[in-house]
C-alpha cells in the first residue's frame, strides 16, 4: 500500500514515515498542502494522511479540491484542533476519518490499516506465480526447494511484480512506486535492485524470472521449461 503523509511538522512526519514503513507501507511525505494536492492528483496513492493546518493550502482545502475532481482515495485528517465543529467540517468536506493530536501511534496505524482495507477488501498474504510464492507477512520468497528472505525494498518490488505478473513496468514507474516522489535516490537504484532480485530468484531455483524489454522496462514471467 502506498501512503502520502502531508504534515508540516518535520519531526512528526519523519516519525510517522518510520513507523508506517515498519508496518510494510510505502510512504512519501510532503510538508505543505500545495505539494500534497499535486502528489495525490497523480493517482499513485492508496491512502492519504492530511494535517489540517499546513502552509500553501490547508488539509480541508486539499480534501475539497480532490473530491471536486472525483478522487475517492481514503483520507484521514490529522490536526491539533479537536473541536466538534472542526471534525464536522472535515467529515462534511469528504474525509473518511479524523484523528486529533496528540494521538497514539498504534491508533493511527490501526486507522490507516482500516482505510487501506476499503481500497482492497481482500488482499492475499501469500502470492503465487508459477510454483514460486511470496509471503507478505514474512518477506520470504520461496520455491518448492528453497526460501530466501527479502529486505524491505526488494519485497516491495517483488510484491508489485507478483501482484501484476506479465505487466510491464518502466524503471521510472518502479522508481515512483517503490522509492516515491520525495526520494533522493537516482534511477540506477532500480537497476541495482533488479539485479539483487535476480540473484535471489536464481539462488532458490525459482521458476520465474524478471525479463528486460529493451527500452520499455521489466516484467515478471514464468521461466520457459
Amino acid at each position: 500500500m502506498r501512503i502520502l503523509i502531508a504534515e508540516d511538522e518535520v519531526e512528526v512526519a519523519r516519525a510517522l514515515k518510520v513507523v508506517l514503513t515498519r508496518n510494510r507501507f510505502s510512504v512519501d511525505t510532503v510538508d505543505n498542502g500545495t505539494d500534497a494536492l499535486h502528489f495525490l492528483q497523480s493517482g499513485a496513492y492508496d491512502v492519504a494522511v492530511l494535517d489540517i493546518m499546513m502552509p500553501g493550502m490547508d488539509g480541508i482545502q486539499v480534501l475539497r479540491q480532490l473530491r471536486s475532481e472525483h478522487f475517492d482515495i481514503p483520507i484521514l485528517l490529522l490536526t491539533a484542533r479537536s473541536e466538534i465543529e472542526d471534525r464536522v467540517e472535515g467529515l462534511n468536506a469528504g474525509a473518511d476519518d479524523y484523528l486529533p493530536k496528540p494521538f497514539a501511534i498504534s491508533e493511527l496505524i490501526a486507522r490507516v490499516k482500516a482505510l487501506s482495507r476499503r481500497v482492497s477488501p481482500y488482499t492475499p498474504s501469500v502470492l503465487s506465480v508459477g510454483k514460486t510464492t511470496l509471503d507478505c507477512n514474512t518477506f520470504e520468497l520461496s520455491s518448492p526447494e528453497h526460501t530466501v528472505r527479502l529486505n524491505n525494498k526488494e519485497f516491495q518490488m517483488m510484491e508489485l511484480f507478483m501482484r501484476n505478473p506479465h505487466n510491464l513496468f518502466s524503471a521510472e514507474q518502479l522508481m515512483d512506486r517503490i522509492w516515491g516522489f520525495d526520494s533522493n535516490a537516482e534511477i540506477d537504484v532500480v537497476w541495482a535492485y533488479i539485479a539483487f532480485l535476480r540473484k535471489k530468484i536464481k539462488k532458490i531455483s525459482a521458476d520465474i524470472e524478471i525479463q528486460t524489454v529493451r527500452g520499455a522496462g521489466y516484467s515478471l514471467e514464468v521461466s520457459p521449461c
